[in-house]
């Protein structure tokens, strides 16, 4: 059961019925995390914001889901979990891909260094080593794809501890369980 409920009816600020209208015109459909953080108009236009954001990066789509799918498997959300695992198939990730993404790896070289700059991100709280930045531009990296997977991380952190704290109820299929 949630720590805090989706807002609905009269319980939505004014503030965030409209980007949440702009949300379920973009989505089809307003997913729980978003009515969740809708109680505070500035959150969800925030957390809106970003995503679209981030839709615009130079990474692409299969690898902002493989990240998603990095940090909620380490952040340990299965809400973002279950909603990536189905972002990530429409983004044409295969369930060798997810699952390899969920363990922080995969077969493409530099998508798999991207990753593991991620999982540094999260496990050092973003005091990553020198080497660390050198190898993910060893890869193929840019400084602002550096940056990029920086934001996408941190996006990915934010949906994570909005889903832990709330506990938003799954409104995705369940990811199936993890192969290690």
């Amino acid at each position: 059961m949630p720590r805090i409920a989706p807002a609905t009816g009269s319980a939505i600020p004014a503030k965030s019925v409209e980007t949440l209208a702009s949300i379920k015109g973009a989505l089809g459909g307003t997913p729980n995390i978003f009515t969740t953080v809708a109680h505070s108009p500035a959150a969800l236009q925030a957390l809106w914001g970003f995503f679209g954001a981030m839709g615009q990066t130079s990474l692409s789509a299969k690898l902002r889901e493989q990240i998603a799918l990095a940090v909620g498997e380490s952040n340990q959300c299965g809400y973002c979990v279950a909603a990536h695992t189905a972002i990530g198939k429409s983004a044409g990730l295969n369930d060798g891909e997810l699952n390899a993404a969920r363990l922080g790896q995969s077969t493409d070289a530099k998508d798999a260094a991207a990753l593991k700059f991620a999982n540094s991100i999260i496990e050092k709280r973003g005091h990553v080593s020198d080497g660390e930045v050198a190898a993910v531009k060893a890869a193929g990296y840019d400084d602002a794809q550096v940056i990029e997977i920086l934001a996408v991380t941190v996006q990915n952190i934010f949906t994570n501890y909005v889903n832990r704290v709330a506990q938003t109820a799954v409104d995705f299929p369940a990811a199936p369980a993890l192969k290690r």
